[in-house]
C-alpha cells in the first residue's frame, strides 16, 4: 500500500502497525469509524483486509484530511472522509467499531510543528472526553479498539465509561528486558466475558526485529511517500 505523508509532519510509526495487527485479529465488520486518521494508514489497511466494511475516517487537520482523500484514491479504497473534530462532530449514524491511535503524550515538551503537536499530545483529545464520545457513538454491542501509553492502563480502566468493558489486552515491549511502552485495548459495550490478556508483543530480539514484529510489517506492506 502506497501512502503519501507530509515530509515535515507527523508520520505513522510502529504503534500504528501493531494496532493494525491487533485489530485484524478480530471479526471486523459493518460500519467502522477511525478517529484521527493521520494520513489514513490504519483505516485503509483495515479496509484493504476487510473490504466489506463501510469505513469512515474523521480528521481535524485539513492537511491530513487531504492526504487521506488522496491515499484512498491511490489505493482504490472506498472511504468516507470527514473534515472535523471528533468531539464536536454530530454523526448521523452509530458504528459497529471505532478504531483509533489517539494522541496520548502528556507533559510540556512539545514540538514546534503544529501537525505533530495535535497528533501526539493528549490535550488535543483528552482521554475521558474521547471515551465518552466513543460510548455514545457506538451501537449497542459496538466495540472500541485502540492503543495507548502502557503506563496509563490504570487511567484507562478508571475512565472507560459503562457499559464499555475491556475484553482484550496486549502489551508491547521494545525488548524482552524492557518495560512495556504500549497497550493494545479492545472494549465492547455490554460485554459479559472476562478479559483476555494476550501474550506479550516484543519489538526487537538483539539488533533485529522479532519474528512477530517483522511479520506484522510484512503483512502491512506499506510504502511511505513523503512530499
Amino acid at each position: 500500500m502506497k501512502l503519501k505523508q507530509p515530509k515535515d509532519g507527523y508520520c505513522y510509526n510502529s504503534d500504528t502497525m501493531f494496532l493494525y495487527d491487533f485489530i485484524s485479529r478480530f471479526n471486523i465488520k459493518g460500519d467502522v469509524l477511525e478517529v484521527g486518521g493521520g494520513c489514513g494508514v490504519l483505516g485503509l489497511l483495515i479496509k484493504r483486509d476487510f473490504p466489506k466494511i463501510n469505513l469512515t475516517i474523521i480528521e481535524k487537520q485539513k492537511i491530513m484530511y487531504d492526504f487521506i482523500e488522496e491515499n484512498s484514491k491511490i489505493n482504490n479504497l472506498k472511504t468516507k472522509v470527514i473534515f472535523g473534530d471528533f468531539l464536536e462532530y454530530n454523526f448521523n449514524e452509530k458504528f459497529d467499531f471505532i478504531i483509533s491511535n489517539p494522541p496520548f503524550y502528556q507533559g510540556t515538551l512539545k514540538s514546534d510543528n503544529e501537525i505533530k503537536r495535535i497528533a501526539r499530545y493528549e490535550e488535543f483529545l483528552p482521554m475521558d472526553k474521547f471515551f465518552n464520545k466513543v460510548n455514545i457513538s457506538l451501537k449497542e454491542r459496538g466495540e472500541l479498539i485502540f492503543c495507548y501509553d502502557a503506563k496509563r492502563i490504570d487511567d484507562i480502566i478508571l475512565k472507560l465509561p459503562k457499559p464499555l468493558k475491556i475484553i482484550d489486552l496486549r502489551f508491547f515491549y521494545p525488548r524482552i528486558n524492557k518495560n512495556a511502552t504500549l497497550v493494545l485495548v479492545r472494549a465492547k459495550r455490554h460485554a459479559k466475558s472476562t478479559i483476555k490478556i494476550h501474550p506479550p508483543l516484543i519489538g526487537f530480539e538483539g539488533d533485529d526485529y522479532s519474528d512477530e514484529a517483522e511479520n506484522i510489517y510484512k503483512k502491512a506492506n506499506t510504502e511511505s511517500i513523503k512530499i
